[in-house]
């Protein structure tokens, strides 16, 4: 027994002896992994004076787990705002992608809805110059007043386009009048009546009808659908712009950076874990969805008017013929127009005969319209069509659906992330690699209130994210207007918007069955003109009159286009 308890020490030394090299080994290997903990935070622009070469005890830890790290307290905050810059990144580079879309189809939308005007105005100037010369030239501000218009309206003037249009027939009716009766001298109290009842004279058949209804739903539609794209660009570009709450970027450390400083630099988050995180720091971005999708609905709704009743690019591509078909209306009912004006507004005085042929010199023409051959009209704006924009940008923003729902999930799918789907059980849970047991929140604020990663106060949600759900919600109805054909600022379009269809303009018993209205004749007196007033001047209009009003008419026609 003695000599037993003698050997102990010796044994005991040998062992020690023995063991000695085995520690040493354990603490170089310790030693090893911070090395690439502090190669990869070198790589980051950070400084290796940072950097512990070995593992430290991290009692000095606010966030990641404390113990034995490879992280020094500098390397933490640090690193906490890489996690933050790495975040922000994420969330811009899949915005992006969805902001260029936006940015670049509103802008070709909005180049080819301006070439459309612009060579839709030259084409009627080129033909109706050709056709008419001087007397074109002469009545030329009428048409470039119309087209200013319709310009101004599409970049978001405060312009009433029926008013517009029926302020243009009536000032081209007053001025084809004159033309087309040379004879006479009109009073402006004269041609103002005559004006006044330009829908009842129908002196250019059915033409301002049908092409007032066409243009302003051509035109409501196309504008509001500029406008979303728009609208949808800047939401984007505001959204993206993320900024974590500190609860937030607690977490986005804790997910991103906080297994290296347990040396665990090739391990993933798991998916659910980072779905939390995310969900948790886009929580307002969340709320968007619902109103972004409704958006998105009402954006391809409009699109598919676009392709059909109106389509912006069948009504104003052909304007210059169907203003001429306006012109040969008047032509042909010319005398039937100059005896119902006379009988209703009174016979004006005759000119002295020196006047009345000088003005028939002046003014007549014989010129036919001559509309252009296919193979001579402009080329296309914008060197493509309406419907290959449109089927374009139809596809975008299906794609564009969900995007504020599923932008979590992206971003954890990312490989920059380093998240993805990984094994459970070998994935980072936020304080070990080991198996994550939270359920996955639901999007939006509301939904934070028992998320176990992110600390959410969904009593304060963000105000430039309330804002933008506005927007949306208020383009959104303007979208729904531009469907039905109202246009968004003014809202009487009246009840044409039923539908299109030939016929006199009166519904039912809306129009007199006889001209009889008071008027002011060229003496100041104020008549009474019934229907059994007979004017025998209108009827003894010749032919050489006939065809001077032809072209007068169709001059004044012409200028109120422009």
């Amino acid at each position: 027994m003695p000599r037993r308890s003698a050997c102990l020490p010796p044994l005991l030394c040998t062992l020690a002896a023995c063991s000695l090299p085995l520690l040493l080994l354990a603490a170089e290997l310790k030693s090893k992994n911070c090395s690439e903990v502090r190669r990869l935070y070198v790589a980051k622009g950070f400084s290796q004076g940072d950097a512990p070469s070995h593992e430290i005890h991290g009692d000095h830890l606010k966030v990641c787990p404390q113990g034995y790290t490879c992280c020094s307290q500098e390397m933490e905050e640090k690193y906490s705002q890489q996690s933050k810059h790495d975040f922000r990144n994420a969330v811009v580079e899949f915005s992006n992608h969805l902001q260029t879309t936006f940015s670049s189809r509103y802008k070709k939308f909005d180049e080819f809805f301006k070439e459309l005007l612009e060579n839709a105005e030259k084409s009627l100037n080129d033909m109706f110059l050709r056709t008419y010369g001087r007397l074109y030239m002469q009545n030329s501000e009428l048409f470039k007043d119309l087209f200013i218009e319709l310009k101004r309206y599409y970049v978001g003037g405060n312009v009433n386009l029926e008013e517009m249009l029926n302020e243009f027939w009536a000032r081209l009716l007053e001025r084809m009048f004159r033309l087309v009766n040379p004879q006479y001298h009109f009073t402006d109290e004269y041609l103002e009546c005559v004006s006044k009842y330009t829908e009842q004279l129908k002196p250019f058949g059915d033409v301002p009808r049908k092409l007032k209804l066409q243009v302003t739903r051509a035109f409501v539609a196309a504008r509001t659908f500029a406008q979303g794209l728009a609208v949808a660009r800047d939401v984007v570009t505001k959204v993206s712009v993320v900024n974590p709450t500190p609860q937030g970027e607690r977490a986005l450390l804790k997910m991103m950076y906080c297994p290296y400083c347990r040396g665990l630099v090739t391990v993933r988050p798991c998916y659910n874990y980072c779905f939390n995180v995310m969900r948790g720091c886009l929580a307002n971005q969340g709320d968007l969805d619902t109103e972004w999708n409704n958006f998105i609905d009402s954006m391809l709704m409009v699109a598919e008017r676009l392709e059909g009743p109106f389509n912006i690019e069948s009504v104003m591509d052909p304007i210059d013929v169907k203003i001429s078909d306006a012109i040969m209306n008047m032509q042909e009912n010319s005398v039937q127009v100059s005896q119902k004006v006379f009988q209703g507004c009174g016979q004006p005085k005759t000119l002295t005969q020196g006047r009345a042929s000088r003005s028939v010199s002046e003014s007549g023409f014989s010129a036919r319209f001559r509309p252009y051959n296919p193979e001579e009209r402009p080329t296309t704006a914008a060197g493509t069509s309406l419907d290959r924009l449109v089927t374009d940008v139809k596809e975008k923003l299906k794609q564009a659906k969900k995007f504020w729902s599923s932008l979590p999930g992206n971003i954890c799918n990312d490989e920059k992330m380093a998240a993805g789907r990984v094994v459970e059980d070998e994935c980072w849970n936020g304080s070990a690699k080991s198996r994550y047991v939270f359920a996955v929140t639901g999007n939006g604020l509301a939904n934070q209130v028992n998320n176990p990663e992110v600390e959410v106060d969904i009593t304060k949600p963000d105000m430039v994210i309330r804002q933008q759900i506005m927007a949306l919600r208020v383009m959104t109805n303007k979208m729904k207007n531009a469907y039905n054909g109202n246009d968004v600022d003014f809202l009487d379009i009246s009840d044409e918007s039923s539908g299109e269809g030939s016929g006199s303009g009166c519904e039912f018993q809306q129009c007199p069955s006889e001209f009889e209205f008071n008027v002011t004749d060229g003496t100041g007196k104020t008549n009474k003109i019934d229907k059994n007033t007979n004017t025998s001047a209108a009827a003894s209009i010749g032919l050489s009159q006939a065809t001077l009003f032809f072209s007068i008419l169709f001059l004044a026609m012409q200028r109120q286009w422009r």
